[in-house]
């Protein structure tokens, strides 16, 4: 039943014949689009998970043997496992669906419905709903990594903007009084570190993205080539 390539699906449903029905129509309706792993039970759907986590979505029949389609995805989220999970069922319940929907599950489907195009369109939904959150997440963390970087240049400048102003008035007083002597050049050396110095501060008060790139070996630092 597993194919070498497309969207990674775990079914988990205890019926053999279901989940090549489930394989036949996914197959019939985009052959090279989707690669399913079966698993007949939650203990073998937590092993598979726990050797390879790397699924787009789990199908999750509600009726398992040992423990219930509920509780294998509570473990699945214990574990910490982020995958979407669909849930499939033989019939619309009211109180089922509450708490598949409390456990976050991203949908709901009748298993009749595995005939029909719904369930192709809503593995396809469930998908590009998880890559938008995660894409937000993202920004997010981004953006409150933004906002404490600059909140630190502030403490940082704040700190040393006295100093900085001190040893370049100093450097100005050296530039002139040595300007046609042998150590004009090194003061010269010192005021144009001094600038440097200004200008990343600038950049780094001004910083608009926390992309980072590689300094020596695996030590990072903000990118301000921009």
């Amino acid at each position: 039943m597993d194919q070498n390539s497309g969207i990674r699906i775990l079914l988990v449903e205890d019926n053999k014949e279901f989940a090549n029905l489930v394989d036949l129509f996914l197959r019939k309706h985009d052959r090279d689009s989707f690669q399913i792993v079966w698993r007949e039970n939650g203990k073998r759907a937590l092993e598979e998970l726990d050797k390879d986590p790397s699924f787009d979505v789990i199908l999750m029949d509600y009726f398992l043997p040992g423990q219930n389609g509920l509780e294998v995805t509570r473990q699945i989220q214990e574990r910490g496992f982020s995958i979407p999970v669909v849930f499939l069922t033989v019939n619309k319940d009211f109180d089922l669906a509450v708490e598949v929907m409390k456990l976050g599950v991203e949908d709901y489907l009748v298993k009749e419905e595995i005939t029909t195009p719904v369930l192709p369109k809503t593995i396809m939904s469930v998908i590009e709903r998880k890559k938008l959150r995660d894409q937000l997440t993202s920004l997010e963390i981004s953006q409150k990594r933004l906002e404490a970087m600059q909140e630190m240049v502030e403490q940082i400048t704040g700190q040393i903007r006295e100093p900085l102003d001190a040893m370049k008035l100093s450097t100005e007083t050296l530039v002139k009084k040595h300007e046609n002597d042998n150590l004009s050049t090194y003061v010269t050396i010192i005021r144009e570190n001094l600038d440097r110095i200004e200008k990343k501060i600038a950049k780094l008060k001004d910083l608009k993205s926390d992309k980072t790139v590689t300094y020596v070996h695996d030590i990072k630092m903000f990118d301000l080539s921009e």
